[in-house]
């Protein structure tokens, strides 16, 4: 039963996968993306990989663990692989400094615990193009007025 979930999603097929090495994180981000996603979680990057031989993700969600077992070269690795796949790693805060080294390496933005069903969902389709990433509106004030 799919609640709260639009029309047009029930209907698209978007890939999301989950890939951390704890079962709770992935067993939480599945639940909270399978209504709008056909989302799969797995523990491995290998589960991955074979996974994905059957049909690329159009959306990788990495835990911060795997990365940091394979190495910082996994993010290009993961590009290579799959050209123009965003990458989100799942981690415990923002500002990790490993979180930041990866950022840079070239994943795309950060899921931070603790996970909340409306902030995955909207981190989530903003990478799948869903929804524009939300600006910050700035009140220009005349010159005169200063």
């Amino acid at each position: 039963m799919q609640i709260g979930v639009e029309t047009s999603r029930a209907v698209e097929n978007k890939r999301v996968f989950v890939v951390d090495d704890d079962d709770i994180t992935r067993a939480v981000l599945q639940f909270m993306l399978r209504d709008d996603n056909e989302t799969h979680d797995l523990p491995t990057l290998a589960d991955t990989c074979a996974k994905g031989e059957r049909g690329h993700p159009d959306l990788l969600l990495l835990g911060l663990s795997v990365v940091e077992t394979q190495g910082p070269l996994v993010i290009n690795a993961i590009g290579e692989r799959w050209p123009g796949t965003p990458i989100l790693l799942i981690a415990g805060s923002h500002q990790d400094p490993a979180v930041r080294q990866h950022l840079r390496a070239g994943a795309h933005g950060v899921l931070a615990k603790p996970f909340t069903v409306e902030a995955v969902r909207q981190k989530v389709d903003i990478q799948l193009g869903r929804i524009a990433p939300s600006l910050i509106q700035l009140q220009l004030v005349p010159s005169g007025n200063r």
